[in-house]
């Protein structure tokens, strides 16, 4: 065992070439736990953070435990006597800042207040491209309205437009009468 630490000693200037099964991301940085569900290394999200919380996973050779660590193009991971590595040709999205944040809202506030300020037909031109919805209230109104002219003419003697069940005396079911 003395000779293994002794090698490694050795080796420590040196760079090491390993094969490693390459993991293709659209984007970097991504969080470790991501790489293990694309990998299909686990079954869900939360059976990865439990095998990197445990220590089961090294981290470009080194032990890592935090679920969300960053990964970027080249680095590797170990898991299971294999090694794993991100491959990703896109350049590199970092999170936005909180001031990033902040002038992206004051933009997007900016931009409503000035739909606001629009004259109403303007903003109905934009809005009525699709079909109109009649809504819930228009369509009870349309259904009572239909309910009384089929007892207007049903008052006036006029045959009902819809079949009428009778029940059969014999059997016990109902029967329609089309005409």
């Amino acid at each position: 065992m003395t000779q293994d630490y002794e090698n490694e000693e050795y080796l420590e200037g040196e760079e090491i070439e390993i094969e490693a099964i390459g993991i293709d991301v659209d984007a970097h940085p991504i969080e470790l736990y991501k790489l293990f569900k694309i990998a299909n290394l686990v079954s869900g999200g939360g059976e990865a953070k439990h095998i990197i919380e445990e220590g089961y996973v090294a981290v470009n050779g080194e032990l890592e435990t935090r679920k969300r660590r960053k990964m970027y193009d080249g680095d590797f991971f170990e898991f299971n006597q294999e090694y794993y590595v991100v491959v990703c040709d896109a350049p590199v999205t970092e999170p936005e800042t909180a001031e990033q944040k902040a002038v992206k809202k004051a933009k997007k506030e900016a931009q409503t207040a000035r739909k606001d300020k629009q004259p109403k037909e303007k903003q109905s031109n934009v809005k009525g491209t699709g079909p109109k919805s009649t809504g819930r209230k228009t369509a009870h109104k349309e259904r009572k309205a239909q309910k009384e002219a089929l007892s207007q003419s049903a008052k006036k003697g006029k045959k009902s437009e819809k079949p009428q069940a009778t029940r059969d005396p014999k059997s016990g079911r109902n029967s329609i009468d089309f005409f």
